[in-house]
């Protein structure tokens, strides 16, 4: 009860700086549009306007502060009108019309499950082969490291093009970068973990006259449990914004990528609004599931925590 407290506590003091932020980022918009309407507002002079910060055109021309909030095409808009648009792109929208939130969030969760499948198959057997390899180690890791320095805002019209080049079009690029996002933190996490069991025990195992395949399974696979799942919920949550990535040099006309492309065209920033927190509803819930598995199945393996 008192987390609950806590988390609430925070969330009401960010919708309260929200809807503050608010009067002075959308105030000229608003005296614009109040002075076309036949209102008095100061100053009267729309260059000396433009020249007058928010929080000053605010405090001379307070009768404007409530339409702040209200704005059709705000620059932010305000928390009521970002829930609105998601409450009436999901539950108030049939799933299956491409105007439907959630039929975007499908499209884009498609690309980042495959994506995430493929990352996180590559990133644990890469770091099987380092923990295992002494030439992995000191040839394959420094390569990941280094491929995670390129920014993939940059590399994903690349690899899209280069996809594309050699016929493979619609949710494979997307995939392959949300791979390229996901795979590094499986591969530090499974490293960490594969070489978590301390010497005392590997070399109890020595004693018991076990080979390393059985070394792996009875004893450095298990111990790298916690460290892989903690790696996973990072990467679940880059392999989603990989996917959104890989939408916006594609031009595609599904997924949440194309509705925050459709939304900057159109001026429409409640609708911009809306797709980012149903991303981060997305991305949390693919947290949750993933904590969900891993309580699950350590308390099986009887290393509940």
């Amino acid at each position: 009860m008192r987390s609950l407290v806590a988390v609430l506590t925070v969330v009401a003091a960010l919708v309260v700086v929200w809807y503050l932020a608010c009067i002075p980022m959308n105030i000229a918009g608003v005296l614009v549009e109040a002075e076309r309407a036949g209102a008095t507002v100061t100053p009267t002079d729309g260059a000396e306007r433009r020249a007058t910060s928010g929080i000053v055109l605010a405090a001379k021309n307070s009768f404007a502060i409530p339409a702040t909030w209200a704005q059709e095409r705000p620059r932010l808009p305000a928390p009521d009108q970002v829930v609105n648009e998601l409450w009436k792109t999901t539950v108030g929208m049939n799933i299956t019309s491409k105007r439907s939130l959630v039929y975007h969030a499908w499209v884009t969760l498609s690309a980042t499950l495959l994506g995430f499948a493929i990352g996180t198959g590559l990133g644990i057997l890469l770091a099987v082969g380092i923990v295992h390899s002494r030439v992995m180690d000191m040839s394959v890791m420094p390569w990941a490291i280094v491929s995670q320095t390129i920014p993939i805002i940059a590399l994903a019209p690349m690899i899209i093009v280069v996809l594309y080049s050699v016929g493979m079009q619609g949710i494979v690029p997307k995939a392959v970068i949300s791979a390229y996002l996901s795979f590094f933190p499986v591969v530090v996490g499974m490293v960490k973990g594969l070489r978590s069991p301390d010497a005392m025990q590997l070399d109890l195992l020595r004693t018991y006259n076990a080979s390393s395949a059985q070394g792996f399974w009875k004893l450095r696979l298990p111990a790298s449990m916690p460290y892989l799942f903690a790696s996973l919920k990072i990467g679940i949550s880059a392999s989603l914004v990989g996917a959104i990535v890989g939408e916006l040099p594609t031009g595609a006309v599904a997924g949440l990528g194309a509705r925050l492309l459709a939304g900057s065209y159109y001026g429409q920033t409640v609708q911009i609004w809306s797709a980012l927190f149903g991303a981060a509803i997305l991305a949390a819930c693919l947290v949750g599931l993933l904590g969900l598995i891993e309580r699950a199945l350590l308390a099986r393996m009887g290393m509940a925590r």
